[in-house]
């Protein structure tokens, strides 16, 4: 008797037993931001003297990922009115007409610690900071490198903002959907971004691994750079990652590839 009721104890609890529902996929989408115009010295972006175009267009984007609920914006581009490249619409502006609150997104990445890719960081001072441990490192030396952009990153370095430094690639959301890549050589902690979308499919961000198309195909190292050999390891392995996830490049500076994403305020799917 024991035995019996012994069994219909576990099979009624096997039958209890509800499968949980699957939670659906946040939805993933990728805006870009207009953070400045203006033109270049091709010339300064090889050290083997591979271009002769003294003056070429030069964009400065910025971009937001909406993942879920959350928000992340990579890249904050120049502060409007700090020189004639500089965007006339704030960052804040431009969240603002895509009807997101400074104080809602989350997390804040930056390619690098450059001025033209940092001037806003100021307006999202709640935001998580996600930077490579090397730039964090040149940026908070007793005398940070040259070029570093020291003063946008007042909030975090004074620790009234919360920063990451990032040793290696970051899955930001834990879904594999937005992930930070290690790619130094423009600077010692230099990331680019890989957003895999629904639609559109995998896009990579490069932040300044690459400044041009030409850059990018002929694995041009521009003089100024932190590292060559560093530079051009980083080139292959975004090379690598475009072929084998039939990614999207997008080089951020080059207005060739604004068109790749839908013209503000839509966003890629």
């Amino acid at each position: 008797m024991q035995r019996k009721l012994l069994a219909l104890v576990i099979a009624a609890s096997g039958c209890g037993a509800l499968p949980v529902a699957a939670q659906p996929a946040p939805e993933v989408t990728l805006t870009r931001l207009d953070c400045g115009n203006g033109f270049n010295d091709q010339r300064r972006f090889s050290d083997t003297f591979a271009y002769t175009e003294p003056k070429v267009p030069f964009t400065f984007s910025c971009y937001v990922i909406k993942h879920g609920d959350d928000y992340m914006v990579w890249d904050t581009g120049y502060l409007p009115g700090s020189n004639p490249n500089a965007p006339t619409v704030s960052l804040a502006d431009q969240l603002g007409q895509l009807k997101i609150r400074p104080e809602q997104v989350k997390y804040v990445g930056i390619s690098h610690f450059h001025a033209d890719h940092t001037g806003q960081l100021g307006a999202l001072p709640g935001a998580t900071l996600l930077i490579g441990d090397r730039e964090w490192a040149a940026l908070t030396a007793p005398k940070p490198m040259a070029g570093a952009n020291v003063d946008a990153f007042k909030p975090w370095i004074s620790g009234g903002a919360k920063v990451e430094p990032q040793a290696a690639d970051k899955d930001v959301f834990g879904d594999g959907t937005v992930t930070i890549l290690r790619t130094p050589g423009h600077t010692p902690g230099h990331q680019a971004l890989l957003v895999r979308l629904k639609d559109k499919g995998p896009v990579i961000l490069v932040g300044d691994a690459a400044h041009f198309h030409e850059n990018y195909q002929n694995n041009g190292v521009p003089s100024f750079n932190y590292d060559r050999a560093e530079t051009l390891a980083s080139l292959e392995r975004l090379k690598q990652i475009e072929k084998n996830l039939k990614a999207t490049v997008i080089i951020q500076h080059d207005p060739r590839d604004i068109g790749k994403l839908p013209a503000f305020p839509v966003a890629a799917r």
